[in-house]
């Protein structure tokens, strides 16, 4: 045995790596493509993949299906990827692909995901799942029937501000949290000067648009992960603006609401109002922003920043309208530093799910916590339509 030659036993080997298929169908939509394919699947792929907490080591290899072989096949050049098809029936089927992950139209997911449950596969999806309440309802329900583990993004929680936020409160800052302010919008052209940052179906309630389907899902696993979950809703919903152009430049009249006003009303007695908008311009650090007040202390939090204001250091405002308050008072608010390094909050989640799913541990933000979105977003039309609160019933499975 030579200096340089090791004893076999002394030979470090490397995990084997499993190679998870998946299904991603939606890829060339917008989020499917940026945040899902190329930030999550495509940079989990292209560093080797990821060692689990067991130390064993798993990598990923994408199946596209769409609509359009063509547009398939130019996203596949592009990132090197082996595999497409037009045919989901068939992607099912193979028992190659373990996970099917879904980036449709809202109004075609719901189709989609019972063929892959009926399949067995292991389900990821956008959110919202489904058109209803009762429609969400029963795709929890089929899966859990089926044994089928699923997730739905969460993808908000995993902001740095918001993972800041929550430090925040897991430490007891806040004392007793008393109230949450959100302002999250920005404005969106109406596409006749100037071409619309979001497709013409949002601003349709036939083709599943809306501001509060889109956002009021989100802002459901924002308040229950990090405040409580959501008993009640008062919301205004408004068409501010009705004459938009598509696409292709045609005129059409907006049907779904482009803004939506909210108060939520939480257990444990936090309350929460959250503005969401497509007809705001913004004056606000970032383009989501939450003002959460506490007993001991106050913060405010955007995608990635994060101040504070602690009781010791609050100042004393007076109120007087006949003088000018000269007092400064974003300069009473401390920064609170990164402390860590964040990576993009799809892929992030991504991960999570990819170890639950190997090493078969339980996952909170599946198709029942997406139902749940659902019925905030569904209990938000209708407190605007009738004018009223609307108490949230729980929802569980069977």
């Amino acid at each position: 045995m030579t200096d340089t030659t090791l004893a076999p036993d002394a030979v470090a080997t490397a995990p084997q790596v499993r190679e998870i298929g998946i299904i991603m169908n939606g890829v060339s939509g917008r989020m499917g493509y940026r945040q899902h394919l190329v930030r999550s699947i495509l940079a989990i792929r292209d560093q080797g993949g990821i060692e689990l907490s067991d130390g064993s080591k798993v990598t990923v290899k994408p199946l596209l299906v769409g609509r359009s072989a063509g547009k398939l096949a130019e996203i596949a050049a592009e990132h090197g990827i082996e595999d497409y098809t037009t045919d989901l029936d068939a992607a099912l089927a193979d028992p190659r692909w373990e996970i099917y992950a879904d980036f449709l139209v809202t109004k075609a997911r719901a189709t989609a995901l019972r063929k892959a449950i009926a399949a067995g596969k292991t389900i990821y999806t956008e959110k919202p799942t489904a058109e209803s309440t009762a429609e969400a309802l029963e795709l929890a329900n089929l899966a859990a029937a089926a044994g089928v583990k699923t997730g739905v993004v969460h993808d908000k929680l995993y902001l740095p501000g918001l993972q800041k936020l929550k430090r925040l409160i897991d430490s007891g800052y806040f004392g007793r949290i008393l109230s949450v302010r959100g302002e999250f919008g920005y404005w969106v052209f109406e596409g006749d000067w100037q071409p619309a940052q979001r497709p013409s179906w949002n601003y349709r309630t036939e083709d599943g648009g809306g501001i509060i389907v889109d956002m009021f899902p989100h802002w459901n696993y924002i308040l229950e992960n990090l405040f409580g979950g959501v008993e009640s809703v008062y919301a205004q919903a408004s068409v501010h603006i009705a004459d938009r152009w598509d696409e292709n430049g045609e005129h059409y009249t907006a049907t779904a609401e482009d803004a939506a006003y909210g108060i939520f009303e939480l257990a444990g007695g936090v309350v929460a109002q959250i503005n969401s908008s497509w007809t705001t311009r913004v004056d606000r650090d970032e383009l989501v922003q939450f003002h959460v007040d506490g007993t001991h202390g106050s913060a405010v939090v955007g995608l990635f920043g994060a101040k504070i204001q602690h009781r010791n250091a609050t100042p004393k405002p007076v109120w007087n309208p006949d003088l000018a308050d000269g007092h400064d008072y974003d300069a009473d608010w401390a920064q609170v530093p990164t402390n860590e390094i964040f990576q993009n909050g799809f892929r992030q989640q991504w991960e999570e799910f990819l170890e639950s799913y190997v090493l078969g541990t339980g996952y909170p933000f599946d198709l029942l916590a997406g139902a749940r979105g659902v019925l905030l977003a569904e209990a938000g039309l209708q407190s605007s339509a009738e004018g009223r609160k609307v108490e949230l019933r729980p929802l569980d499975l069977g």
